[in-house]
């Protein structure tokens, strides 16, 4: 019989160092859900922000949560959860947390558990949406060579002109959130392909994309809102050719890494993002990063805090997850 469990559920804020900005969204705080579950002297512990664009909340997921408590307490494991919550919030915070509780119950580390090896992995840092003279200010003043534009519809050629010009040095993709249409984008490929930007990401809505199929575009089109979980990777697979795993996205670690194995063997690229949040969000990405080409887990450094035993980051390049934070 399995040993009786402990769930801690709380909601808690974060404040952000200034006021974010993407295509339709302004944060100024990130409300998560903390999950720790506790097992014979030891604690796992997780995190998620949800998904804004599903309309999740640190409120909503809490009470998702909830309601698996007792199934949670009676020993449900990471299988069991998928087919008790939807993919969410809610379902990653658990399922990280389970991650992280069996890698203290059996002494090992997270890579012991996934066979996966990390490695240097260096992330992208974001530049948020702006004047094209505040994006160029931003971009000069990250410490990394590799920099996530986000964009909408207002001025994009000239935001990322101003920012390639600033950092003639840099690797840099751009993020729309949804922001365009099929003829914005036949229209700024071809000059973004010139500024030398390695892929753009979701530029048009979720649900309204179908036009990608046959578009042939000059630049690599990434899925992020359009790609949740493994149920949607056909679909994706036809209109893109880079898949953004997101953790809140897929509902934790556990789908997270078999959408990056169906996409690896379907020969797209991969990217790890986040929906901004501590390093205890952030070092289950880390995990997936070790498989993707495109790294984009910058979430704690908009925080005006972070978690002891925090990640760190060194002209972009991460440090990986201590045990005492999680896995």
């Amino acid at each position: 019989m399995k040993n009786r469990r402990e769930v801690v559920l709380s909601t808690e804020q974060w404040a952000l160092e200034s006021p974010f900005r993407i295509t339709g969204h302004v944060f100024h705080i990130i409300d998560m859900l903390h999950v720790r579950i506790l097992e014979n002297g030891a604690a796992g512990a997780g995190e998620a922000a949800g998904v804004y664009y599903l309309n999740e909340t640190g409120k909503s997921i809490l009470a998702d949560a909830e309601s698996a408590r007792e199934a949670l307490e009676h020993g449900a494991d990471r299988e069991a959860l998928r087919s008790m919550l939807p993919a969410g919030g809610a379902r990653n915070a658990i399922d990280c947390a389970l991650w992280d509780l069996e890698a203290k119950l059996s002494n090992k580390r997270i890579w012991d558990l996934t066979g996966i090896v990390p490695g240097r992995t260096q992330s992208f840092f974001t530049v948020g949406i702006d004047t094209p003279e505040k994006m160029a200010e931003k971009a000069r003043s990250l410490d990394s060579t590799k920099i996530k534009v986000k964009l909408d519809d207002d001025e994009p050629l000239a935001c990322i002109t101003a920012v390639r010009e600033a950092r003639p040095d840099a690797e840099i993709v751009v993020d729309v959130n949804q922001g365009w249409n099929i003829g914005k984008l036949a229209d700024l490929a071809p000059a973004f392909r010139d500024l030398n930007i390695s892929m753009i990401e979701q530029p048009l809505p979720r649900g309204g994309d179908e036009e990608l199929e046959g578009f042939e575009s000059p630049v690599p089109l990434c899925a992020d809102e359009s790609c949740l979980t493994t149920a949607e990777f056909e679909q994706a697979a036809r209109r893109y050719q880079v898949i953004n795993i997101k953790l809140d996205k897929t509902g934790g670690l556990t789908e997270a890494l078999d959408l990056a194995k169906m996409a690896k063997a379907h020969g797209k690229d991969l990217m790890i993002g986040n929906m901004v949040g501590t390093s205890l969000g952030m070092a289950p990405g880390y995990v997936i990063a070790q498989l993707c080409k495109y790294v984009d887990l910058d979430g704690t450094l908009y925080l005006t805090g972070d978690r002891e035993h925090a990640m760190t980051f060194e002209h972009g390049f991460m440090s990986p997850p201590e045990s005492a934070l999680w896995g």
